[in-house]
């Protein structure tokens, strides 16, 4: 599977319909680290998310459903996912 920046955004569109959401391939910073495919792409993530699914529950709560909403990309070959939620983007 080749994981995109767009195919997580869609994901997570569809499924937590986020106020806000922003999602970053770093892979390529992590390039020669574990978890690293050697391409430079599609292994680890940055999500800035807002969303009105967040109202009221706790911060593990929050991260606990965005990683829910990408169990098919960490089930493939998704390494690591930096999870920032946003109450007010700037």
């Amino acid at each position: 599977m080749n994981i995109t920046a767009q195919s997580v955004h869609d994901s997570l569109s569809k499924k937590l319909q986020p106020t806000f959401l922003e999602v970053l391939d770093e892979s390529a910073q992590h390039a020669g680290h574990s978890g690293s495919n050697g391409t430079g792409a599609g292994t680890h993530f940055r999500v800035r998310i807002a969303s009105v699914q967040f109202t009221g529950i706790a911060r593990v709560a929050k991260h606990r459903l965005v990683y829910d909403a990408l169990q098919e990309f960490i089930d493939q070959s998704l390494h690591a996912l930096a999870i920032e939620v946003v109450d007010n983007p700037s």
